[in-house]
């Protein structure tokens, strides 16, 4: 700790926060998290929250176990702080890719560390590539889905299919190709699941051919996209898609940043839904955020190409498997197995979908999806038509109102209108339910006073 200064003077002076307008702190007060116990967070002043988005669904084992991943570091500090893992291996690095091995469904062995979700996705994009090179094929387009968001380093920027984070980064990386993602909600009442299914699969074959098949590398898809607010996938896509990217030779790949490690219910959504993937993007969940660390979990088939001769996939980071890191992830490994984590989850989203469908109720509550701990609660402005709100209201409604009678009243949750305004509830894995009754306590007392807002009534 740096004694004597003013935090809120050198937060305003010097301390640049990701995704924020910081003309909102000129004259209010920078929000100072100073500590976390369980499922909650605490502020300067003393305050409680009760942090509903796990960090960025991330802190799968809560905050209280800092005692026990803290002596697993000081232990790996004291043993080997640092080595790399160009040409040269160390023991947590090969434990936690053995681990993982064993976690991760089908034959999804081979692991290549790295230390975010950017990093870990820009990695398969690049390894997609090279394994088509390696095999004498030219592919290196992308497919990816409308609003879903991959990451923010340039490759996984492109990736992402968010016009709005986009635009002051392009020209991007070129071609990706981009088609819809799972969202029910607003598609047509007499469509049956079967016809959603088949239009989406349809949608994906057009876009590849159209695309030229010989040309596209790999596909993109999170189990549950959180772009746009936790898209579920319909009944027979995934299968679809497996069988659509066998018929024309590419390679999908699952986004499991968030999914990973608990979030729905399974130790990977690839599991729960039958993906088959190629690759694994694995980050967040994998330490439950004490530690920066992040993994692409590959297919056997994968490293083939890489296996003979002069042959290397020419790729690498600093911090890739950093051995503080890996032994932060695998106490975290052991903490979920140990405290029964996971099945906790699948015992329990029954509980809390039904919970937080007692929103439904309020007029301003258009629809609540999501799986596992892992949900939202789509805001309409008239249920009967699903009318949503246009950019000014949702404004209002979301930066204007919302987020800030939330935090005040000591709920951490995100209002975001990326695709339409939903409020996104995930809280740490542990959440029991006192905790869920909390987040549906606050949620329905604030979203009654935000409709009266926007609409007067």
């Amino acid at each position: 700790m740096h004694a004597g200064i003013d935090l809120q003077q050198a937060a305003r002076d010097h301390l640049w926060l990701h995704f924020t307008r910081m003309a909102g702190y000129q004259d209010a007060d920078v929000p100072v998290i100073t500590r976390g116990e369980g499922c909650y967070l605490y502020d300067t002043n003393g305050k409680r929250y009760l942090d509903a988005l796990a960090g960025l669904y991330a802190v799968q084992i809560g905050y209280s176990h800092g005692e026990e991943i803290g002596q697993a570091a000081l232990e790996q500090m004291r043993e080997l702080p640092y080595y790399s893992n160009w040409s040269y291996a160390h023991p947590r690095a090969i434990e936690l890719a053995h681990e993982l091995a064993q976690l991760a469904p089908g034959d999804l062995n081979r692991v290549f560390f790295v230390t975010s979700g950017s990093e870990a996705n820009e990695t398969i994009w690049k390894l997609a590539r090279e394994y088509h090179a390696a095999r004498g094929e030219r592919r290196w387009k992308a497919v990816t889905r409308n609003l879903a968001y991959h990451g923010t380093t340039m490759g996984a920027l492109s990736l992402t299919g968010l016009p709005s984070i986009r635009a002051p980064f392009e020209p991007l990386v070129p071609d990706v190709v981009r088609v819809r993602n799972t969202n029910r909600f607003h598609r047509p009442r007499h469509e049956t699941e079967a016809e959603f299914t088949q239009m989406l699969l349809d949608e994906l074959e057009s876009a590849i051919i159209s695309a030229g098949p010989q040309t596209v590398a790999v596909v993109f898809m999170e189990p549950v996209q959180n772009g746009g607010g936790a898209f579920t996938p319909p009944a027979g896509y995934f299968k679809g898609v497996r069988e659509i990217c066998d018929t024309y030779g590419v390679l999908l790949a699952a986004d499991e940043v968030i999914c990973g490690f608990g979030r729905v219910g399974a130790w990977f959504g690839s599991e729960k839904y039958d993906i088959k993937p190629d690759f694994i993007a694995a980050a967040k969940g994998i330490s439950s955020a004490y530690a920066p660390m992040a993994a692409v979990i590959a297919a056997d088939h994968l490293m083939e190409p890489f296996l003979d001769g002069t042959a290397m996939f020419t790729h690498g980071t600093t911090f890739g498997g950093h051995p503080v890191g890996a032994a932060v992830a695998l106490k975290n490994i052991e903490i979920l197995k140990r405290e029964k984590i996971i099945e906790h989850v699948a015992e329990n989203e029954g509980l809390f979908r039904a919970k937080l469908e007692t929103l439904l109720d309020l007029p301003i509550a258009g629809d609540v999806r999501g799986t596992g701990f892992f949900y939202v609660i789509e805001l309409v402005k008239d249920k009967e038509t699903r009318t949503t709100f246009n950019d000014e209201e949702s404004e209002r409604l979301l930066r204007g109102y919302l987020s800030g009678a939330l935090f005040k009243r000591g709920l951490i949750c995100r209002a975001d209108d990326r695709g339409d305004p939903v409020v996104q509830v995930c809280p740490p894995l542990i959440a029991g339910e006192k905790e869920m009754d909390e987040i549906v306590g606050v949620l329905g007392d604030v979203l009654p006073e935000a409709w009266k807002l926007i609409t007067g009534g």
